[in-house]
């Protein structure tokens, strides 16, 4: 069995934020950490985390797994357990808390409009797609690091 200890808080019941630790199946090693969000949320409906795209692309289900910042949908369950069997899910550390795993992101998407983290072009639309030349695709490799 895989425990899950889980951050709850339901601020119309709970007057202070709470850890719950709940059991899995072995067979969850191999998913994805948001396919136990679903298996628990399924014996529970009341838990609460975000989820949409499911390929990593969308950054919804971003939350602190195991003590560090990832995606639920893209982090495989035994790549955070390593040997142990405690999958610790949290909120988004320094963001205001809605519910259980969810967190206000308004003054996230603010600060990401501000800094327009998107290729801008100055030139009128074509009448076809625009093709990037190889140089104009390796600029963009190069601030591709993470």
């Amino acid at each position: 069995m895989i425990e899950v200890s889980l951050y709850r808080y339901r601020p119309e019941q709970d007057d202070l934020p709470r850890m719950e630790t709940l059991k899995v199946g072995e067979r969850f090693r191999k998913a994805m950490v948001l396919y136990v969000l679903e298996h628990l949320k399924q014996q529970d409906a009341s838990l609460a985390y975000r989820r949409s795209c499911r390929e990593g692309v969308c950054g919804s289900d971003g939350m602190n797994i195991n003590g560090k910042n990832g995606l639920a949908c893209i982090t495989p369950v035994d790549e955070v357990l390593g040997s142990g069997n405690t999958l610790t899910l949290r909120p988004l550390p320094g963001m205001p808390m809605i519910r259980d795993l969810v967190v206000d992101q308004r003054l996230f998407f603010r600060q990401f409009e501000k800094i327009r983290p998107w290729l801008i072009n100055d030139d009128p639309p074509t009448a076809i797609e625009r093709r990037q030349s190889p140089a104009d695709r390796e600029k963009l490799a190069r601030l591709d690091m993470y």
